[in-house]
C-alpha cells in the first residue's frame, strides 16, 4: 500500500490555484469531524460549508439537489475516500476538472479502514494536507491557513498524549463494537477490541452471527458492548441479556455534537470517556 502521508502531499501539491473570488475560498467538508479539522485550519479567514449533517452515517448517506449545488459551487472539497462516502465518488468525478477534489485516503485499496481521523497523528496528515490545499487555492491567506495548520497540529499532540493516559487503565479489557470503525483508534491507544457486531455498517447481523456472538461475549468474558447513536440499542441489548457485559456507546462522528473546531476534540474525548466509563466498570 502506498504511504498514506505521501498520497496526502500529492493530492495537495497537485492542485491548480484558482480564481478565488473577494469572499474568499469556499471550502466544503464531506463529515463532521473532516469538518471541524479543516474550520480549525480556515479560522480567521472563512467558515467550510458541512455536506452529511445531523449525525447521518456517511455509509448509507443519499445525496439532495441542494448537496449537489454546494460541490458544484466549491472551490476545494475535502472528503475521506469512496470508502466512506461511497455516495461522493460520482458526484466528485464529475466536477473534478472544475473543483478541488482533496481524498485522504487511497481509493485504491478497497479493504482499508476508512475511519483515519481517530487516529491523532493521521488527523494531524490531514490538517497538513488541508492547510497546503488551501494555501494553493487561496494564497493570499497562506500564511493564516499555515500558522493554523500548525497550532492545530500541536495541540493534535496534547490530546494524543491526554487520551493515553485517560484509557491506560482500560486498555487490556476486551469489548465489541457495532461495526469495525476503531482499528485506528484502537492501534494508536493499545485497546483491545475482539471484533464488530455488524460485518456491514448498513446491515444488521443476521441470527447465526448474533447467536456466535453472545457465545463469544461469554467465552471472552467481554466487558463491553458499544453502539452507535445512529443505530437502535435494541440489538446490543439483546447480545448482553444473560451475561455480565455492560451497554456503551461510541460516537465516531461527533453525531450529537455542534460542528465547528470544537467538535473534533470533544469528539475524541467523548470516545475515551465511554470506553473507560464501560470497561473501567468492568474491572
Amino acid at each position: 500500500m502506498r504511504n498514506l502521508a505521501a498520497v496526502f502531499v500529492f493530492l495537495a501539491l497537485a492542485l491548480p490555484v484558482s480564481s478565488v473570488g473577494a469572499e474568499g475560498v469556499r471550502a466544503v467538508a464531506s463529515i463532521a469531524p473532516v469538518h471541524s479539522l479543516l474550520a480549525g485550519v480556515m479560522a480567521g479567514v472563512g467558515e467550510p460549508a458541512l455536506l452529511v449533517r445531523g449525525g447521518r452515517t456517511p455509509h448509507a448517506y443519499v445525496m439532495k439537489p441542494s448537496d449537489a449545488r454546494l460541490l458544484k459551487d466549491a472551490d476545494v472539497v475535502f472528503w475521506v475516500g469512496p470508502g466512506l462516502e461511497g455516495f461522493l465518488a460520482k458526484p466528485l468525478a464529475g466536477i473534478a476538472d472544475k473543483v478541488h477534489v482533496v481524498q485522504f485516503t487511497d481509493g485504491d485499496r478497497a479493504d482499508q479502514d476508512p475511519h483515519i481521523w481517530l487516529d491523532p497523528r493521521k488527523a494531524a496528515n490531514m490538517v497538513r494536507t488541508m492547510a497546503r490545499s488551501l494555501s494553493v487555492a487561496d494564497p493570499a491567506n497562506a500564511a493564516r491557513y499555515r500558522k493554523n495548520g500548525d497550532r492545530a497540529v500541536a495541540r493534535l499532540v496534547l490530546l494524543e498524549a491526554e487520551l493515553q493516559r485517560i484509557l491506560a487503565p482500560v486498555a487490556g479489557v476486551p469489548y465489541l463494537v457495532f461495526h469495525d470503525a476503531y482499528g485506528h483508534f484502537q492501534k494508536r491507544f493499545g485497546l483491545s477490541a475482539t471484533g464488530a457486531v455488524a460485518v456491514h455498517a448498513d446491515r444488521p447481523p443476521g441470527a447465526r452471527r448474533i447467536s456466535e456472538l453472545r457465545r463469544k461475549i461469554t467465552a471472552f468474558n467481554i466487558g463491553c458492548v458499544f453502539t452507535e447513536p445512529q443505530f437502535t440499542p435494541a440489538l446490543a441489548k439483546t447480545l448482553i441479556e444473560g451475561t455480565n457485559a455492560r451497554l456503551g456507546v461510541l460516537d465516531p462522528l461527533g453525531a450529537e455534537r455542534t460542528p465547528g473546531p470544537g467538535l473534533y476534540p470533544a469528539l475524541m474525548r467523548g470516545l475515551a470517556g465511554s470506553l473507560l466509563r464501560c470497561l473501567g466498570a468492568n474491572g
